[in-house]
């Protein structure tokens, strides 16, 4: 007999699918073979038509991939075979530890192994026919299989971590879980570029010239002490461009993806380092892990309240109250949470990134910004034209062509 955790876990799942469903289909809706009056002078008409291509087929494509995911998790919830699989593994061990690690290890395992042929597919039909791949099948699977066992590494050592203080911490497991989450997040800040980044990507400091001169002298003329400038060769897998800002204090560095500078000339790539820094400046990277850490602490306490829950195990098909089937069925519960609490962080973001867009005018380079943004939008094959409901929803950064107009006002709004 199911309880009412079966019909809240069975109801908010769908409701979650078919709200997703309803933001995809209102951005299909607005697709149209004829360049917008407000796109004019910012997508060539050829290009566009190839957007228009590359957002029909991702959208197909998410529309099958998704389907199947859900239909798959639906089948899984409907006939319990979580607790199944609980119960299996119980057969072989019941050690407060191990079957945890087990559990997540397999699962996670298992996911990575229905995902991969989307995966394959998505980079080496969709992105290798619109000319974004440039990954190869050796290249891709090494990719895959560093992914999985970094994952399995790092999830092992901090699920190993949770699972002793939760056996031996009683009442103040979630503080002392989220102390330790907390201080690996911080860990993994400071240290990404250079533990994690290598493994998948070669980093050489940017050499002396034009370029580095530039951002130099900018960074001065900013306040922002800066040495570590980096190139990635992120040219390897795909020709889209980027750029990112990592660590604090003397770790501090930027990096560069050789894409960006072949698409972008000196300048161009001064106003996007320049609005990276004015993240720095402004202090996002630290109001955003501040916020970030304050509900991480909510979170634990919260899930602290369902953890060894029998009827939440027996809601997934389980006969006996676990850690691991605890943790699952709080996801699904906090799902209307996590949803508020993703519009709350996205309109942060997107405020962040108007005071960002204002730090780099402020040094004269709103023009050399705008024509940035259009040329790796571009290049990227950007959706121009969404949904307001999907910004507002999904994205963590204004449209490019809020971000124009934002650019384009004669004072802008101080930040």
């Amino acid at each position: 007999m199911q309880n009412t955790y079966f019909y809240l876990i069975i109801g908010i799942f769908i409701l979650n699918f078919v709200w997703t469903q309803i933001l995809s289909w209102l951005n299909r809706k607005r697709m149209s073979p004829v360049l917008p009056n407000e796109l004019k002078g910012i997508y060539p008409p050829e290009k566009y038509a190839q957007q228009q291509e590359y957002q029909r087929t991702n959208s197909r494509f998410g529309l099958i991939s998704g389907g199947f995911s859900f239909a798959l998790m639906l089948v899984i919830l409907l006939f319990g075979f979580l607790g199944w699989f609980d119960g299996y593994l119980r057969g072989y061990t019941n050690h407060f530890l191990t079957l945890p690690l087990l559990f997540f290890g397999i699962l996670m395992t298992g996911n990575e192994l229905i995902d991969f042929p989307f995966d394959w597919y998505a980079t080496f039909t969709i992105e290798e026919h619109f000319g974004f791949n440039k990954s190869t099948k050796k290249l891709f699977l090494l990719d895959w299989l560093k992914g999985i066992l970094l994952s399995l590494l790092i999830g092992g050592i901090v699920l190993s971590a949770i699972l002793y203080l939760y056996n031996y911490t009683g009442k103040e497991f979630w503080l002392c879980a989220w102390l330790v989450v907390s201080g690996f997040s911080l860990l993994v800040t400071f240290f990404y570029s250079e533990w994690i980044v290598p493994l998948f990507n070669k980093q050489t400091p940017l050499e002396a010239g034009e370029l580095r001169d530039a951002i130099e002298s900018f960074a001065q003329k900013a306040g922002f002490r800066l040495t570590n400038i980096f190139v990635m060769d992120g040219s390897k897998r795909t020709t889209k461009a980027n750029a990112y800002f990592t660590g604090f204090g003397k770790k501090k560095r930027i990096v560069l993806f050789d894409t960006l500078m072949n698409e972008l000339n000196t300048e161009e790539i001064v106003a996007v380092l320049a609005h990276e820094i004015g993240h720095y400046k402004k202090k996002h990277v630290v109001y955003t892990m501040l916020f970030s850490i304050a509900t991480t602490g909510i979170i634990f306490y919260i899930l602290s309240l369902f953890l060894g829950n029998l009827q939440l195990a027996e809601a997934l098909g389980g006969k006996t109250a676990s850690f691991h089937l605890g943790i699952i069925g709080f996801a699904f519960l906090f799902t209307p949470i996590s949803e508020v609490l993703g519009l709350a962080v996205n309109y942060y973001s997107r405020k962040n990134e108007y005071q960002a867009d204002n730090f780099a005018a402020q040094f004269g380079l709103s023009e050399a910004l705008i024509s940035a943004l259009k040329k790796l939008s571009i290049q990227s094959l950007s959706n121009l034209n969404p949904h307001p409901l999907t910004v507002f929803w999904y994205y963590s950064h204004p449209t490019l062509l809020q971000r124009i107009k934002h650019l384009q006002q004669p004072t802008l709004p101080c930040s």
